[in-house]
């Protein structure tokens, strides 16, 4: 991707200045507010810190406060450019820390060059962070000042110029080293660079497993051997030393497995690249232009496996795959210091996530249909959100094992808490997900040539949620699923034109729709059709639930619901809604698909309806009848229809909390309800939404999404006997499986709760 100069400048200076702000987590509006965030309330959580400092993680953001600190002396590919120059990169980290693990940053740029000066300003610091982050320090500075603080400090502090780029390119070198089938403790690693990254990767490599002997470090003169003297001598690069006949880069690299490159542009020739062993395996990292360009390497050797610090190349190493999620494990059970069992747990959990199937919303963002653990794929994508999960988990678990965690905890409950850090909402659908693996059921999925759908299906039967049975031609079927590397197996496929219930389907669905111009020759060829096909299944009791819509309009898959599967008893229309879902909360829009101007007595039925869905989805229904109008401040017809609506639902259900007609933000501020309205049945923030009209609920879930960036999960079709929910054509694999749990789960109730 090309970047612009002004580009970047705009990016850095329009709107506010930079790219970072403080927000409070409090309230800071009342009088109340104020004395209790300031004078005189301050005092109490003062004062027990003062008598257990340990509570500084309880009552202040040091649990969740990371320093970002620099004195500018490295920065990226810049060099020694100061500290003031390096803020914009520091300010970045900050926001990498933010976005990727929730971590809360300050930079800190130091003007100095002194180690000794760095060090004592981090040790005073250490009442304000939960961690420190050294970053951009030049070698040998940066071993002497991270050595220095992880000895004099209480708290993580982990320099990612060393170690992230080793813990990426570690789980990248385990899958690698899988793939083309060597052994770690026999192949033979080729280093060029002899700072901080590259001696922090030979170091984490040799834990993993690499042979000491088997290495060989060139710098910018030539190969680290015994008895040269024209480089400039420290004991970390002396560690690297060996007594070899190798000068050069070029002699290095003959035969060798693996090359590790940390170094400047244009470093490897095509020659050197053909004189490796078989299969090689070549890390060039340098920013923003590697020793070796990805097709100039690809040309040279088709059996390599290649990695860059680059995101237009396949497997980028990129460090945010490591210190947001390493410090997040870290601070979250108070780790005294980030040591080496940590770093390689990190490192495990990066390689065994890339063999899992790969989210389809991961694999779009890069611009590819998917990815699939191989040659090109060996390292995890930073986006994926499975990462917190993983990595955190892992570091803390290492944390707690080797005794520097001051907050042990229990990981599998942590891994549940981490994951209402990426949202709520994928907490909210991993409790549908689990109540569907509980007693899965058959889904038919008729839009079998859609790709989305085979991954989806896939997915399901994997992960137990429910029986997918697909519908389609099974050449055409096995043909998309092969061209996307779709595992098809265990799930079962039917072609209705071939099928032997496709005969009593047709007659059976010819004597539901006598009466309304179907004929027998007519249903025949109607049964043709997938979602038709589908539908009878469900009607007939060979499935339990269909999911149809991403290929098709709309009417197309909900017309064959509404003349085939009956409604619910004592139900008179079908309506949809949707679950928007924000970070930590989850809101019920409806009727968001279905009905245009619905009554008072329908907008009642859909109220309780909704009242069943939030229920499955583990949320106490607090229903609002909106209106333009609060409790008759403006009579109109469409104000009091639905005050009459609310009225019906007390009547019906007089145990839900319901109140309307009410505004949609007095719906949302129980504190203005309770002063002006107190008379009013709703206490709390609504959490489910009855809209008056299908154009204000449609617009409105839509806006939501799209501006306000909430989850939408459905439409999830209400009223029927029988799971049907019509998939949006937009929906990805993700969405999909979520709509699955949602109908399995829907099938597991009985009709008359549902």
């Amino acid at each position: 991707m090309l970047i612009t100069k002004q580009q970047a400048l705009d990016y850095h200076s329009l709107g506010k200045r930079g790219k970072i702000e403080v927000n409070p987590t409090k309230p800071c509006v009342t009088q109340l507010d104020l004395s209790l965030a300031y004078t005189p309330g301050v005092a109490q959580p003062c004062l027990e810190i003062h008598k257990n400092p340990a509570d500084v993680y309880k009552y202040t953001a040091k649990g969740n406060l990371v320093a970002v600190v620099s004195n500018g002396t490295a920065v990226l590919g810049l060099g020694d450019i100061g500290a003031a120059a390096g803020k914009p990169v520091m300010e970045g980290k900050g926001v990498l820390f933010k976005r990727f693990a929730d971590i809360d940053v300050f930079d800190i740029e130091l003007d100095t060059h002194s180690a000794d000066e760095v060090i004592r300003c981090c040790q005073i610091l250490e009442p304000t962070f939960g961690g420190i982050n050294l970053e951009d320090i030049k070698a040998p500075e940066c071993f002497i000042i991270e050595e220095t603080l992880k000895k004099t400090m209480h708290i993580p502090v982990f320099h990612d110029d060393q170690h992230g780029t080793a813990i990426i390119s570690g789980a990248a070198l385990i899958n690698a080293l899988e793939i083309v089938k060597k052994d770690i403790g026999k192949v033979r690693v080729v280093y060029s660079g002899a700072g901080a990254a590259g001696i922090a990767c030979a170091k984490l490599y040799v834990s993993l497993g690499v042979k000491p002997e088997n290495m060989l470090m060139v710098d910018s003169k030539g190969v680290l051997w015994e008895g040269r003297e024209d480089f400039s001598s420290n004991k970390y690069k002396e560690y690297f030393v060996r007594k070899t006949n190798c000068r050069s880069l070029a002699d290095a690299m003959k035969d060798a497995d693996v090359f590790v490159g940390v170094s400047v542009k244009d470093m490897v020739t095509k020659e050197m690249v053909k004189s490796m062993g078989r299969d090689p395996i070549i890390f060039a990292m340098a920013n923003p232009d590697p020793e070796i360009t990805y097709p100039d390497a690809i040309e040279a050797r088709k059996d390599l496996i290649m990695a860059t610090g680059r995101s237009d190349y396949p497997n980028q190493v990129n460090n945010v795959l490591g210190f947001p999620f390493i410090f997040r494990g870290a601070l979250d059970v108070h780790a005294t210091a980030i040591n080496e069992e940590m770093k390689i747990a990190a490192v495990h959990s990066l390689a065994n996530l890339a063999k899992e199937d790969v989210p389809e919303e991961v694999a779009r963002a890069y611009g590819v249909d998917h990815f699939k653990f191989g040659r090109e794929y060996i390292i995890p994508k930073p986006f994926d959100p499975r990462i917190l999960i993983w990595e955190s988990s892992a570091v803390a678990e290492a944390a707690i094992k080797t005794g520097v965690a001051r907050n042990p905890i229990d990981i599998e409950k942590y891994k549940h808490d981490l994951g209402m850090r990426i949202g709520k909402g994928r907490i909210i659908m991993s409790v549908m997900h689990e109540k569907a693996r509980q007693d899965p059921k058959r889904i038919v999925f008729p839009e079998g040539n859609s790709r989305r759908i085979l991954r989806a299906a896939h997915i399901v039967q994997e992960q137990g949620i429910g029986r997918p049975i697909v519908l389609g031609d099974p050449v055409e079927i096995g043909a998309v699923a092969a061209a996307n590397d779709i595992e098809l197996d265990n799930i079962k496929i039917i072609n209705p034109i071939e099928s032997e219930k496709r005969a009593t389907y047709a007659r059976r669905f010819a004597e539901m729709r006598q009466r309304k111009g179907v004929t027998a020759d007519k249903s025949a060829a109607i049964m043709e059709d997938r979602t038709y096909f589908g539908m009878m299944m469900l009607e007939m009791g060979d499935c339990d639930a269909v999911l149809s819509g991403v290929t098709s309009e709309y009417p197309s898959t909900i017309r064959p619901a509404l003349q085939i599967i009956k409604l619910q008893p004592g139900i008179k229309r079908v309506s949809g809604m949707f679950a928007m879902i924000q970070k930590d909360k989850v809101y019920m829009f409806a009727d968001t698909t279905v009905n245009v101007n619905p009554t008072a007595e329908e907008l009642a039925e859909i109220a309780i309806l909704s009242s069943r869905v939030a229920r499955a989805f583990n949320i106490e229904p607090r229903i609002a009848m909106l209106s333009f109008s609060n409790f008759g401040s403006a009579p109109y017809p469409e104000s009091e229809k639905v005050a009459r609506a609310t009225q019906i639902v007390h009547q019906r259900a007089p145990e839900l909390m319901v109140d309307g007609e009410i505004q949609a933000d007095a719906a949302v501020m129980p504190e203005f309800v309770e002063r002006y309205f107190p008379f009013s049945t709703l206490k709390e923030e609504a959490n489910v939404f009855i809209f008056p009209d299908l154009g204000s609920a449609n617009i409105a879930y839509k806006l939501l999404q799209r501006i306000g960036g909430l989850m939408a999960v459905g439409p999830i079709l209400m009223g029927l006997s029988k799971p049907v929910h019509v998939l949006h054509r937009t929906l990805d694999v993700n969405e999909i499986v979520d709509m699955a749990a949602v109908a399995v789960v829907d099938a597991q109730v009985a009709p008359s709760h549902r």
